[in-house]
């Protein structure tokens, strides 16, 4: 994953003429359970583009899920759809489609751009019995874990920890200047 997430940072700054960092993190693996919670997830990581300001809609970012999911993008593909069916419990791609296009447009309209720490810095995310049995999976790697919950979702990971004072700033998409 460092060596694609650095080819992609390096080529759309030069592409683009910029010099920085691409990825605001490094990349972050975490166990999602089945269901409802990883298709918030899926919708979620569609979303990255976005938030970071450089498409206004999943469809016009050309490496993203969205594309595999409507069948845009043929080559180089990461999404195993017959797989996805199963999990996500679908009968048909058509049937993933649609839903997945709605899924989308809610989410575009109800989300006000930030970032949602327990998908970007969480061990795993889903039930109660699915973190138990995630934090047991782990041995003792697990057991000095925290299990919170968050919305909807049950999740495995670090407490977060304020050792200054909070500032109230949060994070915001970032915007490309167009000049």
């Amino acid at each position: 994953m460092q060596l694609v997430s650095g080819r992609v940072g390096q080529e759309y700054n030069q592409r683009k003429g910029r010099k920085g960092a691409f990825w605001e993190d490094r990349y972050h693996a975490a166990a999602i359970e089945s269901g409802p919670l990883l298709a918030r997830c899926l919708t979620y990581i569609d979303l990255n583009m976005v938030r970071a300001g450089v498409v206004k809609h999943p469809s016009e970012w050309p490496h993203g899920g969205y594309q595999e999911v409507y069948g845009t993008r043929r080559r180089n593909t990461v999404l195993d759809l017959d797989g996805l069916l199963g999990v996500l419990e679908f009968s048909s791609v058509s049937q993933l489609r649609e839903v997945y296009g709605d899924w989308i447009d809610e989410a575009l309209l109800t989300e006000d751009g930030l970032r949602e720490e327990h998908w970007t810095r969480s061990i795993a995310v889903g039930s109660p019995d699915f973190i138990r049995q995630t934090q047991a999976a782990l041995g003792a790697r697990g057991k000095p874990r925290d299990i919170f919950q968050c919305g909807e979702a049950f999740v495995l990971g670090e407490a977060e920890e304020n050792y200054g004072p909070d500032f109230g700033f949060n994070n915001r998409a970032i915007a490309l200047e167009k000049g």
